[in-house]
């Protein structure tokens, strides 16, 4: 937190010196409906050559105006607007929309871009003036709950991974994330060594625009990696003007909710009533203390992020973009700590009266991470009348349990208790650092003696190095010294990724009559290589020689040829087709390549059926189908005859010379590419001047040949289990998204947006007709307590049916004989219930009243269940005591009254209904429009991230990443946020 402070406090010092800025005339173009900055407007001097562009935040300047010069502003979508000027040092215009034209908005798709208006498949596009306020830590902050059909689950830990899914995903096995490409450059969604998240490096302040493709005809564009839906990110590009942008926000968090296990007196209490009632003798045990374990292992949190972007016309050639930020944040465990710095340069100019386009984006960023382990069990389960120091202890003054002093005078640790998780939090120094280098380079040329064709090259790179040290003293409970060896952990690891990319295609772009016509056709060609290097725990005097050993990754390529079609009659019956041949290093010679075809048609039939209507202002209807592919598995080239090399826990000896083992790897044979069919049918229209906007779109998947880790007879591999194709699985949705312009006056406006999904995934075959046992660890025990089961939705619970007595409690180990033998065993279990909610929905608001603009962000899920393996494995009274040391449980005990783990662990009594609505923020600004003499504008805010959770769940939240089962997890801080915004 001092760190934290002091930055704060230089950001305050440094303030005064962002006074000085050019004395020019300057001006800023806003969308009168909605308040919101417009860039790419064209501003000029009537008569004159005199003309420049609105920048990303609506800001221009022009040079060298006159008094009663006629100022021009036009942009494609918005009425013209003339202006004036009468020595005015600020300009402030607000441009009106026209009927119809807002859907000229271009969309990014792969390889080009697409008007909204002439999109014929289901693709969401977001600009920044429809991001997400408040603490945007990682990229997928920005959209999370803006997009109809996507879901964004992060959890508590800072710059942490977030669980994306697209209509649910498309595979059981195989990788269920979409892809990510940025400017052009798809990445590898694997994160390194280090850092906490394969998209933590990238700064969301560099983020310009974010498009969702989410059917096979947008996505089956990039082939083998398009199954789970495609989400393309475009950073901010340079400016012909100058303009400077400073975000500073702080902010503070606390911890929202615990576990509700017994305080110290309640606990007290509990263990009395066992003595007296189940003949224990616990109570001697019982320690003085009155401690709150959970409480115990949180802090109150710092949060502070910074940001500067430059953007001008560098050497009046080159429009440029300079960004840098920094990033703190700290998690809510006590030494969980992110830290990230970045510097983003973008160089876009034009040549050749813009027959030549080249553009440059890179990015550095520098992340650090102080890691933690997983502690909330050990604090939920840990005795609340014990300590957490006690003066002079061993094990750095922690309260550990011990069993008495060795023969070397030392403390023996109990090896059947946990450790303290205090001390497991503050006597571990983990800490990881990562080093990203990552972007393009593209050239655009239009031919000069054939204009109507564009040649496009575009060379990507992504590297990262990352390195990680664990360190933890030799009288750490938690060290090696916990299984009574006399030394700690010094460990290093450190691996590089690279990601190296080509692209080469051609664009054409013709008007032949009344058909318009453009068509893309080109090559991929990508490569990720990874390399990693490991010393093994260096303290350890049995280390094998082996160490420090090197694995270096087979290489992975991916090969693509493509091609797309847009055609556009009388501006309206739109057809798309694609088609693309993907060959993956990952499969044997004979399966490698995969074909991806997908087709599209829409049609605009506002002229056709509603010409005269005064309500109805916009109408298209699309339908589209295609094919996509998958081949992410984590286990590539598995066709190679391989031979690994044994490590530390794996040598021959012969005398004192240890050799080490060559042991063959199991062999995958006659695996081909699992595949995705998609249909589509969607309808987009407008209603009172577009003022409300609506897009609904039914979809069916289908995906087949699933890569499906399973297992195979006896003798036949160097394995039991190996990847295969086997089975298939339908998802079927509805997804509804609506904007609305509310109200609309000179000085109120009010926009909402508004999105609902429902899909219903269901396994349509499995191998040999056999169900799939899973989560052999579901609550500890080693009994599966999911399935993937013909029919039914992956990941569904398979439990047993509580029974209860006639007042309505249900019976310890009592359970209904689902097949009426009359014995109680796994041939009772049933089906009941599965992850997937029946619906979810998100809703934003965003006011402007003058100055004052007030925002907020609600997501509800409506019937996910949830299995709550804290209480399936905590909440029975056998477990107030383990190996003989007294343990908290959670409260819910009180209320089934259950003795034994083992009798009700799989009780269908454990899968809550988990719905939930969620503020995710809230932000209040106020705009100080003539700030310094009208040389800048300065915005501050305020507001609360993560504000309230509404839901019926008993466990910490309703949110979790683990296919529905909560056996703890990071929880997620609310906090308050305080915000800086200063232009230029």
């Amino acid at each position: 937190m001092k760190k934290i402070y002091k930055k704060l406090l230089f950001l305050f010092l440094l303030l005064p010196f962002c006074a000085f800025s050019q004395n020019v005339v300057k001006g800023t173009v806003l969308d009168s409906g909605s308040g919101q900055p417009i860039p790419g407007v064209n501003v000029k001097v009537q008569g004159t050559p005199n003309g420049v562009s609105t920048d990303f935040d609506g800001k221009f300047q022009i040079p060298n105006a006159k008094q009663g010069d006629k100022i021009v502003f036009t942009f494609m979508g918005y009425k013209n607007e003339i202006i004036t000027f009468t020595n005015q040092k600020t300009l402030t215009v607000s441009l009106e929309s026209e009927a119809n034209q807002l859907v000229e908005v271009k969309i990014q798709v792969g390889y080009g871009s697409v008007k909204k208006k002439d999109a014929t498949g289901a693709v969401v596009a977001l600009g920044a003036k429809d991001f997400n306020k408040g603490a945007n830590v990682t990229t997928e902050d920005l959209f999370k709950g803006k997009v109809a059909g996507l879901t964004v689950n992060s959890t508590g830990a800072p710059g942490a991974k977030s669980e994306m899914r697209i209509r649910g995903g498309s595979s059981l096995f195989a990788s269920n994330d979409p892809l990510i490409v940025i400017d052009g450059l798809p990445l590898d969604n694997n994160t390194n060594i280090g850092s906490s998240s394969f998209l933590a490096s990238l700064n969301p302040s560099t983020v310009e625009s974010i498009a969702v493709l989410k059917d096979a005809s947008a996505t089956a564009i990039y082939g083998s990696r398009a199954s789970n839906g495609v989400i393309i990110i475009t950073t901010k590009k340079g400016s012909k003007t100058l303009a400077v942008d400073y975000n500073v926000m702080y902010g503070f968090g606390k911890l929202v909710k615990t576990v509700d296990v017994f305080s110290a007196d309640d606990y007290r209490a509990l263990i009395a009533e066992s003595d007296k009632n189940r003949g224990t003798n616990y109570s001697s045990k019982l320690g003085t203390a009155n401690t709150d374990w959970q409480k115990e292992i949180y802090r109150s949190t710092g949060y502070l992020d910074q940001n500067l972007s430059v953007r001008g016309n560098l050497l009046n050639v080159i429009p440029t973009s300079l960004t840098l930020g920094n990033t703190n944040q700290q998690g809510l465990r006590l030494t969980n700590e992110f830290e990230r710095n970045t510097v983003g340069l973008v160089m876009n100019p034009a040549f050749f009266d813009n027959h030549l386009k080249l553009k440059l984006a890179a990015n550095y960023a520098n992340e650090k991470n102080r890691f933690t382990d997983g502690v909330e069990g050990a604090a939920i389960g840990f005795d609340p009348t014990q300590p957490v120091r006690v003066d002079g202890a061993p094990y750095g003054g922690f309260f550990e349990y011990t069993t008495g002093i060795n023969s070397d005078g030392k403390y023996t640790l109990d090896p059947n208790s946990a450790r303290n998780p205090v001390s497991q939090l503050l006597m571990v120094n983990d800490r990881g650092t990562s080093n990203r280098v990552f972007g393009n380079f593209e050239v655009d040329y239009k031919l000069h003696f054939f204009p109507d064709l564009r040649a496009v090259v575009n060379v990507g790179f992504d590297q990262s190095n990352g390195e990680r040290k664990r360190l933890v003293g030799d009288d750490a409970g938690s060290a090696a010294a916990n299984n009574n060896v006399p030394y700690g952990t010094n460990e290093y690891t450190e691996a590089t990724k690279r990601n190296k990319l080509l692209d080469t295609y051609f664009a054409y772009n013709k008007k032949v009559n009344e058909f318009n016509i453009d068509a893309t056709a080109g090559y991929s060609y990508q490569r990720f290589e990874s390399t990693k290097f490991e010393t093994g725990n260096i303290l350890n005097p049995d280390l094998a020689s082996t160490f420090p050993e090197t694995t270096i990754d087979t290489d992975v390529v991916l090969i693509g040829l493509f091609g797309r079609a847009n055609i556009n009659f009388q501006d309206k019956y739109l057809l798309t087709l694609s088609y693309r041949r993907d060959g993956s290093s990952r499969f044997e010679e004979e399966n490698r390549w995969g074909n991806f075809p997908a087709a599209a048609f829409a049609w605009k039939m506002k002229e056709d059926f509603f010409k005269d209507s005064k309500t109805i202002s916009d109408f298209k209807f699309r339908v589209s189908y295609g094919i996509t592919g998958q081949q992410d598995i984590p286990e590539p080239n598995g066709y190679l005859q391989k031979y690994n090399l044994g490590g530390g826990n794996s040598q021959y000896y012969f005398g004192d010379v240890s050799m080490p083992v060559a042991l063959p790897s199991k062999r995958t044979k006659d695996l081909k590419w699992e595949e995705t069919s998609v249909f589509n049918i969607g309808v987009d229209f407008g209603l009172f001047n577009n003022r409300l906007t609506t897009a609904v779109d039914v979809f069916a998947k289908e995906s087949k040949d699933l890569l499906v880790n399973a297992a195979i007879s006896d003798g036949s591999n160097f394995s039991n289990r190996v990847y295969q194709n086997v089975g298939s699985f339908t998802t079927k949705g509805v997804e509804l998204s609506i904007n609305a312009i509310v109200l609309q006056s000179d000085s109120f406006n009010w926009n909402v947006n508004l999105t609902a999904t429902k899909f219903e995934r269901r396994i349509k075959d499995l191998v040999n007709n056999t169900d799939i046992l899973l989560g052999d660890n579901i609550a500890g025990t080693g009994t599966p307590g999911q399935v993937f089961s013909e029919g039914y939705a992956p990941y569904s619970y398979y439990v047993f049916k509580q029974l209860y007595d006639t007042a309505g409690k249900p019976i310890d180990g009592a359970f209904a004989d689902i097949n009426g033998d009359g014995v109680k065993n796994d041939a009772d279990k049933y089906i009941y219930h599965n992850p997937d909610p029946d619906a979810v929905f998100g809703f934003s608001s965003s006011m402007n009243y003058k100055h004052i603009d007030f925002s907020f962000n609600l997501r509800a899920s409506i019937g996910n269940r949830i299995f709550n393996a804290i209480d399936a494995s905590r909440a029975q009274f056998d477990n107030l005591e383990n190996g003989g040391v007294l343990s908290n449980v959670p409260s819910s005990i009180l209320q089934t009254g259950f003795q034994t783990t083992s009798n009700v662990v799989l009780s269908d009594i454990y899968i809550e209904d988990a719905s939930f609505l969620k503020m995710d923020n809230i932000s209040l600004g106020y705009t100080f429009t003539n700030w310094l003499n009208d040389k800048a504008t300065l915005r501050v805010s305020t507001g609360v991230q993560n504000a309230f959770v509404i839901t019926k769940y008993s466990g910490l939240d309703p949110e979790i990443t683990n296919n529905g089962v909560d056996k703890t997890i990071y929880p997620r801080q609310r906090s308050i946020l305080f915000g800086l915004n200063i232009k230029f």
